[in-house]
């Protein structure tokens, strides 16, 4: 397996990820639906366009895709969830491990941890650190907990460590049609998520990347899962608040994997990636502070 931080190693302000202002403490919107018990939602199979009205150059071309019947998580897996998969079975992530020595990295980078998104500042630029004992209870590095905030999804779980979780719960990753055809949910293309008043309709970065987050979305920072309203297919969060991981290889080797959706730190000034058709490259030996995942099953034939 590539280690992760070989290439953010290399790149430490490069980091092919979107970033922000790193997640802060928040109440549980009392508007935001329980979804503790939401079942998997059953997604009938079709053809729709692919890579349809593309902003970058991996997006398209369009073309035309047929998926199979499966089912998708309604939402995007919860600190909560992945707490009781840990109990379970002693799991311990990427990022919680020794990693192997790398001579020519940072000290910090031969620590467990992982990449944190911070907001440049004065005599510092860096969007993306390598925070010291940063991972899945503890997104942002030791100072942030998750304690209160089991609904939230997890983050700083590598594609290893999603893949496991998958198996023991006996799902899989889904493919990256099928990510994209459940959240395109029967339209053609999906437009600025705001609706008619200008209120934001999925939790992404509002205001000019990277000086300053409006929240007008009622967020600065991760959401809880179910506070936006579901599309068509009743899935939550398809796009923005969590990058998530699919199955599909990408780049020469495969050790980099297509990741879905945007996330809290996308801005429509910087990249815009709230979208069905965006896509990003993510290293599998690492993750972040804004990748989550959510799981699919095949359908019965």
């Amino acid at each position: 397996m590539i280690d992760g931080r070989t290439v953010f190693a290399a790149a430490l302000v490069t980091l092919s990820l979107a970033g922000c202002s790193p997640p802060v403490p928040r109440e549980q919107t009392a508007s935001c639906a329980d979804l503790r018990a939401a079942p998997m939602v059953h997604v009938a199979g079709g053809s729709f366009t692919m890579g349809a009205d593309p902003k970058y150059p991996e997006e398209g071309p369009p073309r035309r895709v047929s998926v199979k019947a499966f089912w998708i998580d309604a939402h995007e897996l919860t600190n909560g969830e992945f707490a009781r998969f840990v109990a379970a079975t002693g799991y311990r992530t990427v990022a919680e491990r020794a990693p192997p020595a790398l001579p020519d990295a940072p000290p910090e980078m031969n620590q467990p941890g992982s990449a944190v998104f911070a907001a440049p500042k004065d005599g510092d630029p860096r969007w993306w650190r390598w925070s010291v004992g940063a991972q899945w209870r503890h997104p942002s590095g030791p100072a942030e907990s998750i304690a209160g905030r089991e609904r939230e999804p997890v983050v700083q779980i590598a594609y290893d460590d999603a893949v496991a979780y998958a198996k023991w719960a006996g799902k899989r990753l889904p493919s990256e049609a099928e990510w994209e055809y459940a959240a395109l949910a029967g339209a053609t293309a999906l437009p600025e998520p705001i609706d008619a008043h200008g209120t934001p309709q999925a939790n992404y970065y509002q205001g000019a990347f990277p000086a300053r987050d409006l929240a007008l979305d009622g967020f600065r920072g991760r959401a809880p899962v179910g506070c936006f309203k579901p599309n068509r297919f009743g899935l939550y969060d398809m796009i923005g608040n969590v990058w998530e991981w699919t199955s599909a290889r990408a780049g020469p080797g495969g050790g980099s994997r297509v990741i879905k959706g945007g996330s809290y730190l996308c801005a429509s000034n910087y990249c815009a990636r709230y979208r069905p058709a965006a896509r990003q490259f993510e290293e599998r030996g690492m993750g972040t502070d804004h990748i989550g995942v959510r799981f699919a099953r095949d359908a019965a034939p």
